[in-house]
């Protein structure tokens, strides 16, 4: 099966919530967006569905080849998505769709993205300012550590080789969920139940532990129940996240919970610097960080637990980090298509 490099290249974005397609025309080294339509993973029972659909509203817009990141490892030309009731096949869709098919997780394509971010660009990424004010450089040849909380928690990473930068995936969202204080220590405690073995970092630092912290803070007595928390708690379990990160400045039950979730955040953050030193930048991707920028950046709460460790050296390390908060929602269209090249 031949592909053409001039033809638009197809890519999705699948989540466990949101489905996102694009076509993406290239140009050079660079893709530029065509056009992209979204759809709701939760709704749909498969890719191809979405796909023709997307494809039959301009038939003159052609792909030629598609590259699919989806939320899930990649087994065998198979992407099993780990918090939606389906799987992404391959080599199924190739024959369905007539044009080569490569498929990658999801923050392998944030990561392949983040290398074409312009960093000085306002509007794409936010610099985290460090406690003494400082805003480290990225090495244009240093790793880029790519972290980021939605549905679940992802994480992936880049090199840059004489050969070209090479993004590769990790299950460093399922490390230890981190123990730092009195309250981390009960939640944790908390998740234990029932569990073979230790709670993950995602069962807290992602939409779905947004909502477990919520509900672990009000059923321990630890905030106040409001009429704010009766509300929320009557919401489907999808549309909590959101409700208690919109009321974190009014209510206290929502404010507690969400700067609980931010100081866990870091602390994932900050254990994960140590094992991959991202000169190259750290980059906070996902939704709740792009979508709830000030409070990550209120009184520097991120950057106060991020830099707090137990050896002189790994503050060193993670002062001297450069952090970038993402906020462009369509990295991972865009990095989907430059993972046609990042991951060959």
């Amino acid at each position: 099966m031949v592909a053409s490099t001039d033809s638009p290249v197809l890519t999705a974005d699948v989540g466990g919530t949101n489905l996102t397609l694009a076509l993406m025309a290239p140009e050079g080294s660079r893709f530029r967006l065509l056009r992209k339509a979204r759809f709701s993973t939760q709704e749909e029972h498969s890719l191809l569905g979405p796909i023709q659909r997307f494809l039959a509203t301009e038939p003159s817009l052609r792909p030629g080849r598609a590259c699919f990141a989806g939320a899930g490892p990649v087994l065998d030309r198979r992407i099993h998505l780990t918090n939606a009731p389906w799987d992404i096949d391959g080599a199924a869709l190739e024959r369905e769709l007539g044009m080569p098919v490569h498929l990658v997780n999801d923050f392998i394509a944030l990561s392949c993205g983040v290398i074409q971010l312009d960093l000085a660009e306002a509007g794409l990424v936010t610099p985290l300012p460090h406690g003494d004010g400082s805003l480290p450089v990225a090495r244009p040849e240093g790793l880029a550590l790519v972290i980021g909380a939605g549905t679940g928690l992802g994480v992936g990473f880049v090199v840059r080789t004489p050969q070209g930068p090479r993004a590769f995936p990790s299950e460093g969202g399922h490390i230890g969920l981190p123990v730092f204080d009195e309250d981390s220590l009960a939640l944790w405690q908390h998740l234990q139940e029932g569990l073979p073995g230790p709670p993950g970092a995602e069962m807290a630092v992602s939409g779905h532990g947004l909502a477990e912290i919520f509900r672990f803070l009000l059923d321990s007595r630890r905030v106040p129940w409001t009429q704010a928390a009766t509300a929320i708690l009557s919401l489907p379990d999808a549309d909590q996240p959101a409700a208690v990160a919109a009321q974190a400045a009014t209510d206290p039950a929502c404010g507690r919970a969400m700067a609980m979730f931010v100081d866990l955040y870091a602390r994932v953050c900050a254990e994960l610097c140590a094992v991959f030193l991202p000169t190259g930048g750290l980059f906070l991707a996902g939704g709740i960080a792009a979508k709830n920028p000030d409070l990550f950046l209120a009184d520097g709460r991120f950057m106060a637990r991020f830099e707090r460790n137990y050896r002189a050296h790994l503050d060193q390390l993670t002062r001297t980090t450069p952090v970038y908060l993402v906020h462009d929602y369509d990295l991972s269209l865009y990095g989907a298509a430059h993972a046609l090249a990042c991951t060959a």
